[in-house]
């Protein structure tokens, strides 16, 4: 396996230098002042898009010239680059631009790239702005945790970016703002009162019957950005009252206070007596800019509880979706296991949940992993009738 991966790396070195060498380059992109002149076979082998277009009577074909109006020169560049050396470049003044240019080529996995670094630097200016990106490129992870993010930083609608958007993509913050009026309803509903498994077959269960469900108090997830003087009240609370009320925080949604208490030094990682973090309340909830912000906080994804399990196992098990992409960007492992050797694979497939069944598969979550008892997620799937899952896993 070392041998193979070194044997990618020279290749993608060599398709690297081959980006400023002209010898054998027959296309010339030019966007605006940028002209870049580069191997055809290359495009192809990577893009559909060129593809079809380098296969066809075109005129970029027979020219060997290609216009690109709507990408910018330094996204172009980054763009190639990827291209030659499959390393998605860290670039996060141009991602939203970049992300734009890998939809428009078919590009996906640099797509994905750029959306998770566009949700991981997510801010009140350029909130609107990504939000709108997200719907008008199909980015619906992106797009539900920018939503997110305005829902609960309400001066994102004062903002002079949120006024651009309003007036050239109305139809997009349309959508928006109906992604923000459903993140306010989901953030609402009590995880107590949704319909769940049998305790008894629940994989956050202690398999006697009883629910391993930690009893956190409610507070209302609509608690006003902290004063000054409420931060200097926080400042004189002890440690373990700061992460009581964190993870009371976020397992409400209260991502305002949540984030104050972070400002003041509260334990991100604390555990409660069943080892459950402000994390694990947050993705049990499914409070997805609670996620990200204890995510930016330092939290750590691979904190486990008393059964081993994990915020992802948790995520996965409630069909949490964009949780699940905002966890596994975050480099949590879709193939970690709990104490029953169940994958959180086995808990979004024993419940049903194709989209998050989708994201785990596409972060290469293992199919045939078997738990404690030999069985596949697949076996859970079909013992819970969990059709659509079921053809997702053949």
């Amino acid at each position: 396996m070392a041998g193979d991966k070194k044997a990618q790396e020279t290749a993608a070195d060599n398709l690297g230098a081959l980006l400023d060498a002209e010898d054998g380059a027959v296309v010339t992109l030019v966007a605006g002042r940028t002209r870049l002149v580069v191997h055809r076979a290359v495009l192809a082998a990577r893009s559909p898009v060129f593809e079809a277009m380098f296969r066809h009577d075109t005129l970029e074909a027979s020219s060997g010239v290609v216009s690109i109006a709507d990408v910018e020169g330094a996204a172009l560049r980054q763009l190639v680059a990827y291209m030659y050396t499959l390393r998605a470049p860290v670039v996060p003044g141009t991602a939203a631009h970049l992300l734009a240019a890998a939809d428009k080529y078919g590009l996906l996995e640099l797509k994905a790239h750029c959306e998770r670094q566009l949700a991981a630097q997510l801010a009140v200016e350029s909130a609107a702005a990504t939000a709108v990106l997200a719907v008008s490129h199909c980015c619906p992870r992106l797009a539900e945790v920018a939503a997110a993010f305005v829902e609960a930083n309400s001066q994102v609608l004062a903002t002079q970016g949120w006024a651009d958007a309003v007036r050239s993509h109305p139809k997009d913050v349309v959508e928006v703002s109906r992604l923000i009026a459903a993140t306010s309803v989901r953030s609402s509903v009590p995880t107590t009162n949704r319909r769940r498994l049998d305790p008894g077959t629940q994989p956050n269960s202690d398999r006697s019957g009883t629910p391993a469900t930690a009893a956190l108090p409610a507070t209302s997830r609509n608690t006003p950005p902290s004063n000054d003087t409420a931060i200097s009240h926080m400042w004189s609370l002890s440690g373990e009252e700061k992460a009581r009320r964190l993870k009371q925080a976020a397992k409400s949604g209260s991502v305002q206070e949540l984030r104050a208490l972070l400002s003041v030094g509260a334990d991100v990682d604390a555990g409660d007596r069943y080892g459950w973090t402000a994390l694990y309340c947050a993705a049990l909830e499914g409070h997805v800019e609670a996620v990200r912000s204890l995510l930016e906080g330092g939290a750590d994804v691979v904190a486990r509880d008393k059964w081993q399990s994990t915020p992802l196992h948790c995520a996965a098990c409630w069909g949490h979706a964009t949780v699940v992409w905002l966890l596994l960007a975050a480099s949590a492992d879709p193939n970690v296991r709990d104490q029953w050797r169940q994958t959180p694979l086995h808990w979004a497939a024993m419940n049903g949940h194709a989209e998050a069944v989708a994201e785990l598969l596409e972060a290469g979550a293992d199919k045939a992993a078997r738990d404690e008892e030999g069985n596949t997620p697949a076996d859970l799937a079909r013992l819970f009738d969990k059709q659509q899952v079921i053809e997702m896993l053949k």
